[in-house]
């Protein structure tokens, strides 16, 4: 029965005219060109990716040949297919969503990849992927993928201490330690979404217990200062020997996770925006540093010394930080809205303040911090989506025009300086206004970039900030007590 129930709904969906791209009659007209733009772009890169690098995790669109050296390596698991679809979904693009859909119905599967394989992406990029697709369209094929992933990744909780290893090979389910038996704070930090939306949607308990019991860890652990640093021993139970705090790549997202999994409760879950306070006062308190013309951003911290520098990657922070004021988390909101504004107009300087208006990876705010960036570092430019993912928040709670243009802005420079006949790529060098480029088509740039881009330019319902929070992978969930948080109960 249930079986028969499962193959009517998915033939139901398959055939259902996409809903969210519509856009109500206020649009003005620029908005509606500016959207129109990014899904060109969109079309763009999925069409060459569709070209020559089908079923392959990335593009590159230069030498039009596949990209192996992503974070999920040579394996065909067609993650640029299964992280874009929502996007495809989104934008109203029907024709390339379904035939993404039939490959994941017909080829996603784990059960022969015989390889190692990173957790956390798995979670955020194709598990965060399958939930909402599921709660877009009620198609329960995505659903049983979701379960199929998650089961996948269980077996990487055995540990002393219940914190994931970092890496599993899904097939025989062997785990595979970080460096010096590390694993980073980001990468078990951030699973709590995706975990807990599946327990309620299957009635399953055992994914929410997963991500509980890290919660409880860390809950409990001694914090120096009150900071959490960014790697932890899941089998001493120990944080690692540098103690390194980071709203960076290693640890940012944790904090992320904290206040949207209070959302995403409907405002219940008090712990986790208890532990979000705390985590963000320690941050402001600690980490808080100023540019030598008095601008205000979160340094990174070693050892109790600033670093004086700030990732891309932790651009993010500023929509974190106006969100959390905008919900009437913190006890100082209006001071903590002013930093969190500061940090998006640093990062919108560190993208115009090169001849390409893009950034480089990492931004040092003094000679001796900027010394000891890596060249690559310093230089390169890939595609990322933090800078307009701020945008994007900023956007939807002040409505104040400067974020729209400062995200055309971006599109501009994209399409100048990154896109080529057959995809788009990343900058080797921001500083050269005739840049080489990378030849890497990243699957974020679709799954990501390109969809905040959409947004910014998209009426505030479509994806509200009050409905909806984005996981790590920029894939949207519901939030528990709206009309998509459940779409079935099924067995799977």
């Amino acid at each position: 029965m249930v079986e028969k129930q499962i193959e009517e709904e998915t033939e139901v969906v398959t055939s259902m005219i996409l809903p969210i791209a519509d856009q109500s009659d206020i649009d003005r007209p620029i908005d509606l060109r500016r959207r129109e733009k990014i899904k060109e772009m969109m079309l763009h890169a999925w069409k060459n990716y569709e070209k020559f690098a089908w079923g392959s995790n990335e593009l590159r669109p230069i030498s039009r040949r596949v990209h192996s050296g992503g974070v999920f390596g040579a394996n065909k698991l067609g993650a640029t297919i299964v992280e874009s679809l929502d996007t495809l979904y989104i934008m109203g693009l029907e024709d390339q969503y379904k035939r993404g859909r039939d490959w994941v119905n017909t080829h996603l599967s784990l059960d022969n990849i015989n390889k190692t394989l990173p957790v956390n992406d798995l979670s955020s990029c194709f598990l965060g992927s399958m939930l909402t697709l599921y709660s877009f369209t009620g198609d329960v094929m995505y659903l049983k993928k979701a379960v199929h992933i998650a089961d996948k990744l269980l077996p990487a909780f055995e540990t002393p201490t219940g914190i994931p290893q970092p890496k599993i090979n899904v097939v025989t389910g062997t785990l595979h330690e970080g460096p010096f038996g590390n694993t980073y704070l980001s990468d078990f930090g951030a699973l709590y979404l995706e975990f807990y939306y599946l327990s309620d949607l299957t009635g399953n308990p055992i994914y929410r217990e997963r991500v509980e019991t890290i919660r409880d860890v860390l809950r409990k652990m001694d914090k120096p200062k009150g900071l959490y640093p960014v790697t932890f021993n899941p089998k001493t139970g120990k944080w690692g020997r540098i103690l390194h705090s980071s709203m960076g790549k290693f640890g940012g997202r944790f904090f992320d996770y904290l206040i949207k999994a209070w959302m995403q409760s409907d405002y219940t879950d008090k712990e986790s925006s208890e532990m979000y306070k705390d985590a963000v006062n320690a941050i402001i308190s600690n980490m808080l540093a100023f540019t030598p013309n008095g601008k205000s951003y979160i340094s990174d911290w070693k050892f109790g010394n600033l670093t004086n520098q700030m990732e891309q990657f932790a651009c993010f922070s500023g929509g974190l930080l106006v969100l959390g004021a905008s919900q009437g988390l913190h006890v100082h909101s209006a001071k903590y809205a002013e930093v969190g504004e500061s940090i998006v107009e640093l990062c919108r300087q560190s993208f115009k303040q090169s001849p390409t208006h893009l950034g480089p990876e990492l931004i040092g705010f003094t000679k001796e911090s900027q010394n000891n960036i890596n060249l690559r570092q310093k230089l390169y430019y890939t595609l990322r989506p933090e800078v307009v993912e701020s945008y994007l928040i900023f956007w939807r709670l002040t409505h104040q025009q400067k974020y729209r243009d400062w995200g055309w802005e971006i599109v501009e420079a994209l399409e100048k300086y990154c896109r080529t006949p057959n995809g788009y790529a990343g900058l080797q060098n921001v500083f050269n206004d005739k840049p080489e480029h990378d030849d890497v088509q990243r699957s974020i740039f679709l799954s990501q970039t390109l969809k905040y881009l959409y947004l910014l330019f998209s009426d505030d319902f479509v994806l509200a900030i009050g409905d909806w929070v984005f996981n790590s992978g920029g894939h949207p969930l519901p939030m528990k007590g709206g009309s998509d948080y459940y779409r079935a109960q099924v067995e799977v």
